[in-house]
């Protein structure tokens, strides 16, 4: 429940009971503030808020303040008591809208998390530290964007829309600016572990941000007491999408590795239309639409000209990666190709399988996508070492080659049985 204070003229006194009986508000105290004024203080559902604010006008010059944390309503004497504090329902449109635009804030706390968060993305790739990366997704201010993108979207907000998008753009320019300058004075001139990885994109790279942005928009909508998820929890996730791709932007375009710097900005469109996506739609099915916050921001068009840019948008980057084998796929083709040679091997009459692994280099070779595979296994007779690790070396090369259209490098190293 919320708990809220108005102030209405006392003409409307009566007026103003019938109002609280009709949303079946519970008022906490009622009194006059002088022979103008009347002031209640009230707690309301969830579900209630957004008919009971547009009814206040009825009221005349009425003037509203909302404290935006749930409450306990406890009434003394009423047996339906704890079916009133089961109060689990998502917040109103009105209140997420209206928290949406307070989020919109000073532009210095924002940068500087930017910032922060931009030199600890740079220590986290050049030393291949997972926590550190985790600890700049807490602190990128990724998600506001994120999430007020949506929103303006679901509602057609063109203001709200516009000035997201530059804070969109500005918490970017900064972490790519702010990796860029660290990595020019301290770094090396040879990628990362954590680059590479980073780099390689997988088939399904698109579901990661159409996750994010569901849990992001389900979070913003979930009355406290009904959330499992912190909103540190779900803001983490959202930052996931976008930290580590603005890093590895940065990064690559210090030391020229041209290849990297566009995985990493198909990354972070990829990621940011897919936010928008299914966070838009999640708004829309709780009921944010054009016009439906109280003060009626918003068009029709804006909206759907905003969800269907964001449709075509990831149809369009999807298709390109898909015909990008396997420039925008070599996550998935490193896996596929570790699962294809232990197919393989295990089926070789010759040879009993112990280990794969199978990874693109680093090597920038022009012309060629490089897949290093390396395979141990060890013989199943009196095979000759030497000539089992040639004879299956040159059989899986040729075949992953020939089913991946990659330059397979596929050293086997046979280890004789005990």
């Amino acid at each position: 429940m919320r708990q809220l204070r108005l102030t209405a003229p006392a003409v409307a006194r009566d007026r103003l009971d019938d109002l609280l009986g009709r949303h079946d508000a519970h008022a906490v105290r009622i009194w006059d503030l002088d022979d103008d004024a009347t002031c209640v203080e009230l707690s309301l559902t969830n579900r209630d808020i957004g008919e009971f604010l547009d009814d206040v006008d009825e009221l005349g010059d009425v003037t509203i303040t909302m404290a935006p944390q749930s409450v306990l309503t406890l009434v003394p004497g009423r047996q339906q008591a704890p079916q009133d504090l089961v109060d689990v329902e998502p917040l109103s449109p009105h209140e997420v809208f209206l928290a949406g635009l307070q989020s919109v804030g000073s532009w210095t706390g924002f940068l500087g998390y930017a910032a922060v968060a931009g030199a600890v993305v740079w220590i986290g790739m050049q030393l291949n530290s997972v926590f550190l990366l985790i600890a700049a997704m807490l602190i990128a201010p990724f998600a506001g964007p994120a999430m007020n993108a949506a929103l303006a979207t679901a509602t057609g907000d063109r203001r709200l829309l516009g000035r997201t998008l530059v804070r969109y753009g500005a918490a970017i320019a900064v972490v790519v600016g702010v990796v860029a300058a660290l990595h020019a004075l301290l770094g090396t001139d040879l990628p990362t572990n954590t680059m590479a990885d980073t780099a390689n994109v997988s088939a399904v790279a698109v579901l990661l941000p159409l996750v994010a942005g569901a849990a992001g928009a389900l979070n913003l909508m979930q009355a406290e007491r009904s959330s499992l998820v912190s909103g540190a929890a779900t803001g983490v996730l959202v930052a996931a999408a976008l930290a580590p791709p603005a890093g590895l932007v940065g990064m690559a375009l210090v030391i020229g590795e041209w290849a990297m710097v566009g995985s990493g900005a198909f990354l972070l469109a990829l990621q940011l239309l897919g936010l928008n996506l299914s966070g838009a739609l999640l708004f829309r099915l709780y009921g944010l639409r054009p016009g439906s916050a109280r003060y009626g921001r918003g068009t029709s068009g804006v909206s759907w000209t905003a969800l269907a840019a964001s449709v075509l948008g990831l149809v369009a980057l999807v298709t390109f990666q898909l015909s990008s084998s396997p420039t925008l796929q070599r996550a998935t083709v490193q896996t596929e190709v570790a699962s294809q040679i232990t197919e393989l091997v295990v089926e070789h009459p010759e040879a009993d399988l112990i280990e794969v692994d199978a990874r693109f280099t680093r090597a920038d070779i022009p012309g060629q996508d490089t897949l290093l595979a390396v395979v141990h296994v060890q013989p199943t007779g009196d095979t000759d070492l030497d000539q089992l690790e040639q004879r299956l070396g040159a059989e899986l090369s040729a075949e992953m080659t020939e089913r991946h259209d990659v330059v397979a490098l596929v050293t086997v190293t046979a280890i004789p049985r005990p």
